[in-house]
């Protein structure tokens, strides 16, 4: 990896962490295609998501990460997660303050509803609360289990805390 270009990025966080805003970035300079897990995990629809089954998602996946390069967002940490951080170059975890991602959980949710924002489901109030529960078991419980599961790929796990190293990371791409 470190004589050959980055050209498989995982990156994982969680809700309201910057994972998305990220990939778009990195995707805007590298020309490297992103995607998002939940699109593999959801049937978007407009009455509502339908989840895929395991299976299905594991062969969404699948494909993408036998692509010659890609980016690759999420907070999932399910078995069928593995081959895409089998497969990374870099697994870049932003582990960014309980506090600035219930900002932006905020911040978010009222672009959304005020239609300054686009998302890929439908911003209700529920989801919105959701979201907050969402955030809170990932400091309890998924932060600890991703860096468990990663740690097998810990040479190629990179740790970001703030915006700071966010931008001098992706100036190694500049």
């Amino acid at each position: 990896m470190k004589n050959q270009p980055t050209q498989k990025i995982h990156i994982y966080g969680s809700v309201g962490s910057g994972k998305t805003t990220l990939a778009k970035k990195l995707s805007e300079i590298t020309g490297i295609p992103y995607y998002e897990i939940d699109n593999a995990v959801w049937i978007r629809n407009p009455s509502g998501d339908i989840r895929r089954t395991d299976q299905e998602i594991e062969r969404n996946l699948e494909a993408i990460v036998q692509s010659k390069s890609w980016i690759i967002e999420g907070v999932h940490t399910k078995d069928w997660v593995h081959q895409s951080w089998q497969h990374a170059d870099v697994i870049l975890f932003l582990n960014t303050g309980y506090s600035t991602r219930t900002s932006r959980i905020m911040k978010r949710f009222i672009k959304q509803k005020l239609g300054f924002e686009k998302s890929n489901y439908q911003p209700t109030l529920q989801l919105f609360l959701n979201m907050f529960k969402w955030n809170n078991h990932f400091e309890q419980v998924d932060k600890i289990r991703f860096l468990q599961m990663t740690e097998i790929h810990k040479e190629k796990r990179i740790i970001v805390y703030n915006k700071q190293d966010v931008e001098k990371w992706i100036n190694t791409f500049r």
